[in-house]
């Protein structure tokens, strides 16, 4: 199955969009309600002087006329306190009384009410014009919804915008004690609606812009410092995969101290651990290859003599020689077989904190019935450290620690004279610990001791079918695998052999 890729950044942005898609939607919803709401808590103080006013006019018993309306006006001017006007109409829709139209100043309210009716009723000349002043105040809309009858048992909430000033204006029906039917309608300017809105909208734009800006740059650092190196690790093992000559170089990830920087030491880690083990893999194919060639020409020719031959002792001597071949052959398959299952088990157990004394003294215990070591009657010896001190703690895999000594001690063992000493001693230095195995055998003839841990090395031509040359590989290999190192000398001051095994210490 084929799976398309998509960049975590694309996915990011998309999330983002989407994101920003869902909360632009609400924030437009929001600022479309704003007005609306700010709209209708003035309509609703519209009301109460509505009611208020509605209850005056019944109590008072006030007719829906010119006359009674403009009295009521005068006398409970306390009413309309804070508001820019009322206006009140008959049932036709005509135009009974206006706030705008009177003098609501106090120096009016010294006069009487009668010398003032009697101005406003005297003066006929004025009266047309004050009506005329009046009915130019009517918006048509307002009434043609009187005569419409729109208003039957709700308020009309009327918004309008006037020379760059914004008015609010409530229309609603009242009815008389005595059944007369009149509308009162309040109107307000209410520019700091707008003004409010307007501060939400810019205040949400900001804040939009800010937060698109903070994305963008964290869209960009997101890039730049985690999704490329990422990328480019992705790359990498790409590459690695398909056999590419052309690496993509990942070497400034393997200089940060953060998680991606974690990411490509494990990775660069990986990658040359499995180089390693495929050098390995093909070398050890071409070594064992190599080592089966000589007994399978030698157990070819004593084979094809054996055929020709009828001499009993030749043939005995032949038979041996099959025996030894087969027996060789035998032995390199089958270690080289627990070679490569050692290393596959190797990277999948854990390490843990293991004492190396511990581990000495049981393979030592272990040693003494070794029927090799009673026939030659060899002594194996641990020499304790000078300061006495008994745990000696590392991080490693006991059980194959126990494989490197005891591989150690089966060489020593195996070359060690009748009545001779092994010895194993453990030297505290400040970061490590130091594992010296001593024997008294023949010592290495080689100037150059460290080829005696390359695979299928041997100096033994006498039991050259009972050892494969792969131990002490082994034993190199296991001390890598701890972070060790592994050297082998000939004693200074005594005849034989010293293996040294350096492991770092731990608390």
């Amino acid at each position: 199955m084929i799976v398309k890729k998509t960049s975590i950044l694309k996915k990011f942005l998309f999330f983002n969009f989407v994101t920003f898609s869902v909360l632009g939607l609400f924030t437009i919803i929001y600022l479309n309600a704003i007005q609306p709401n700010l709209v209708k808590q003035n309509s609703t103080n519209h009301d109460i002087v509505i009611n208020n006013t509605a209850d005056h006019l019944n109590r008072l018993n006030i007719g829906l006329n010119k006359d009674e309306i403009n009295t009521f006006l005068l006398s409970a001017r306390f009413l309309f306190q804070g508001i820019d006007r009322v206006q009140f109409f008959n049932s036709s829709g005509n135009l009974i009384g206006d706030t705008d139209i009177l003098d609501l100043d106090q120096s009016v309210f010294s006069r009487t009410e009668q010398i003032f009716f009697d101005n406003i009723d005297n003066n006929q000349n004025n009266s047309p014009q004050r009506n005329t002043e009046v009915e130019e105040n009517v918006i048509p809309e307002i009434l043609e919804l009187i005569k419409s009858d729109t208003t039957a048992n709700e308020s009309v909430i009327i918004q309008e915008k006037i020379k760059n000033n914004f008015f609010v204006r409530t229309l609603r029906k009242i009815e008389t004690e005595n059944n007369e039917i009149g509308f009162i309608m309040v109107s307000e300017q209410a520019d700091e609606i707008i003004t409010a809105v307007k501060e939400r909208k810019d205040f949400i734009i900001r804040t939009v812009l800010g937060i698109a800006i903070v994305v963008l740059i964290f869209s960009i650092f997101l890039n730049k410092y985690i999704l490329g190196p990422i990328g480019s690790l992705v790359k990498y093992t790409e590459h690695i995969k398909t056999k590419s000559n052309t690496f993509t170089h990942i070497e400034k990830n393997l200089m940060r101290s953060d998680e991606v920087g974690v990411l490509a030491q494990s990775i660069d880690e990986m990658t040359n651990e499995l180089q390693r083990r495929a050098f390995r893999a093909e070398t050890f194919s071409t070594d064992l290859a190599h080592e089966i060639r000589n007994p399978l020409a030698s157990l070819k020719g004593a084979s094809e003599l054996l055929e020709k031959t009828d001499e009993i002792k030749l043939r005995e001597k032949l038979m041996k020689i099959i025996i030894f071949d087969i027996e060789r052959i035998d032995r390199l398959i089958t270690d080289y077989t627990q070679m490569l299952k050692d290393e596959a088990s190797l990277s999948k157990e854990k390490m843990s904190k293991v004492n190396l004394v511990k581990i000495i003294n049981n393979v030592v215990e272990d040693f003494q019935f070794n029927p090799e070591i009673q026939k030659k009657h060899v002594a194996i010896k641990y020499l304790k450290a000078l300061n006495g001190k008994n745990e000696f703690n590392i991080l490693g895999i006991e059980n194959r620690l126990e494989q490197v000594i005891a591989n150690l001690l089966d060489n020593s063992v195996s070359l060690a004279p009748s009545n001779s000493t092994i010895e194993i001693e453990i030297i505290n230095n400040s970061n490590s610990y130091l594992m010296v195995v001593r024997d008294e055998g023949p010592g290495f003839k080689e100037k150059q001791t460290d080829v005696i841990f390359k695979r299928f090395y041997s100096n033994r031509p006498k039991t050259f079918g009972q050892h494969s040359g792969l131990g002490l590989n082994i034993v190199k290999n296991i001390v890598e695998l701890h972070k060790g190192s592994i050297k082998a000398l000939n004693r200074s001051n005594h005849k034989g052999a010293q293996i040294e095994i350096s492991l770092p210490k731990i608390s």
